[in-house]
């Protein structure tokens, strides 16, 4: 099973179309063909299904593209370590969940890089759950997100907390006296698709099972315009919008018959990593 291959199976993936796979690649059709079929032979199952028009994976192949990003994750994280290696002494590799990023993290990436000349600073952006993965794969090595990570070997560490607060522009706001939970259901609610730890299965519980939202984002940090613009309501962290709310750019909305968790995020780094401990220890310094 080389990379080749299994990026040939990740392009493929996405564009769904072996001519366009393989214009994308700078392959022969047929080269897109033979190495699709060799992982097939190697993991034994048919990895798409023959549509109208092109492909779609099947349930193996939606299973064995999880691992097949992960690899070429490990395979890139490698030559980074490695290339990162030769030109400094040490390097840091931080996971972060936008939110947490736009809430207060810059400080803290700045310091570190300006104080530690000698390591190389690395920013991923990703969701709580693939981060966390990503730093039990070693691809990353201290992840701030919003859930903690439960295993031994490693540190979480609660790192701050922040209020949960239902947003929109003033102009557009019918609340003003506060919002009742079944408002909520019937309001142009922005979904952002985002995981805020409790406080996101919260968010889910205030509506109904299977509730079809009219538009959905999966990067918080692009909710704040769309209501400033007038466009819908949504829940976002105080410190994310605090800027915009004191300008009076957005109005926090006061909920009547339900209570708002607050939001806590978490460090988690691998026990007896003092580098990662450093970044938060004085700001890195």
């Amino acid at each position: 099973m080389n990379s080749d291959g299994i990026r040939t199976f990740i392009m493929l993936s996405k564009l769904k179309n072996f001519t366009r796979t393989a214009e994308c690649m700078y392959v022969a059709q047929s080269t897109v063909t033979n190495r699709i079929a060799e992982l097939e032979s190697e993991t034994g199952k048919k990895l798409f299904a023959r549509r109208q028009g092109g492909v779609e994976l099947t349930e193996e192949g939606k299973l064995f593209l999880t691992y097949a990003q992960r690899i070429i994750e490990l395979e890139e994280s490698f030559v980074r370590e490695v290339n990162a290696t030769a030109r400094y002494e040490k390097q840091l590799r931080a996971g972060v969940i936008n939110a947490a990023y736009e809430s207060g993290l810059y400080p803290y990436f700045r310091n570190f890089f300006e104080s530690r000349k000698d390591v190389s600073l690395k920013i991923v952006l990703g969701h709580s759950v693939d981060l966390l993965q990503m730093l039990q794969d070693r691809i990353i090595d201290v992840a701030f997100c919003y859930l903690p990570l439960k295993k031994t070997g490693f540190v979480s560490k609660k790192f701050s907390s922040d209020k949960l607060v239902l947003l929109s522009s003033p102009a557009r706001n019918e609340y003003k006296k506060g919002i009742r939970k079944a408002e909520l259901a019937e309001c142009e609610y922005i979904m952002c698709n985002f995981a805020f730890g409790d406080a996101g299965e919260f968010i889910r519980t205030l509506f109904p099972p299977r509730h079809a939202f009219r538009f959905e984002i999966d990067n918080s940090g692009k909710v704040a315009q769309y209501l400033i613009d007038g466009v819908g309501y949504s829940f976002l962290p105080y410190k994310m919008a605090e800027e915009d709310i004191a300008a009076g750019r957005l109005e926090v909305i006061r909920p009547v018959d339900f209570t708002v968790p607050d939001i806590i995020s978490y460090c988690t780094y691998r026990r007896g990593d003092t580098l990662a401990e450093s970044l938060l220890e004085g700001h890195g310094k």
